[in-house]
């Protein structure tokens, strides 16, 4: 028997898990500033969790990692942190709203393996669930602003809003909204 790793996935040795845990408490620590509190949810989601109608698409499912229990059950690992957040949500309707959230864990999809691209990776979530206020918004921004800053990286970061961008080509008559934006898209970006 060959002794290796499954393709797609990494072992993470002492001297590089050092500097993951520094980040992660880097991150936590702004999080916690902001009053944001750790929720970790289950790797094994039910497979009609995952595959539900908004969940993650059609493309995203099929690289879901798809199992089965010994009931026969259809389950699936995570392949991200939302969709997992939306059902614990769902299931207690008794949280106090507006819920701050952080959630850093791994995710896992089946889909092709290249450079820094693998089947098993660590994903960071930070979420504001039920407020409309444009504030909750602001915050995240803020929380993004005092990441960056905290590990000492200079960033700019650019905002835009897709009510205002369809207020702006409606007032200016545009007729093909869709193409504009694409073109927009383009746009040199620095």
């Amino acid at each position: 028997m060959r002794v290796s790793q499954a393709r797609g996935v990494r072992d993470s040795p002492p001297n590089e898990e050092i500097i993951k845990e520094r980040l992660r408490d880097s991150l936590k620590r702004v999080f916690q500033s902001y009053g944001y509190r750790p929720l970790d949810t289950p790797a094994i989601e039910r497979y009609e969790v995952l595959s539900a109608k908004y969940a993650g698409g059609d493309e995203i499912l099929s690289e879901t990692f798809v199992l089965k229990d010994r009931g026969n059950r259809k389950l699936g690992l995570r392949y991200d942190l939302t969709v997992p957040l939306a059902r614990f949500v769902a299931q207690n309707p008794q949280l106090k709203l507006p819920f701050k959230r952080y959630q850093m864990s791994k995710v896992w999809r089946d889909g092709p393996v290249g450079l820094g691209r693998y089947r098993e990776f660590w994903q960071c979530d930070v979420d504001i669930i039920g407020s409309k206020s444009m504030n909750a918004d602001a915050e995240i921004l803020s929380i993004a602003n005092d990441v960056f800053k905290g590990l000492g990286l200079a960033v700019e970061i650019r905002v835009n809003n897709r009510k205002l961008m369809n207020g702006i080509l409606a007032k200016l008559n545009v007729r093909d909204k869709i193409g504009a934006i694409l073109v927009i898209d383009k746009l040199d970006k620095t």
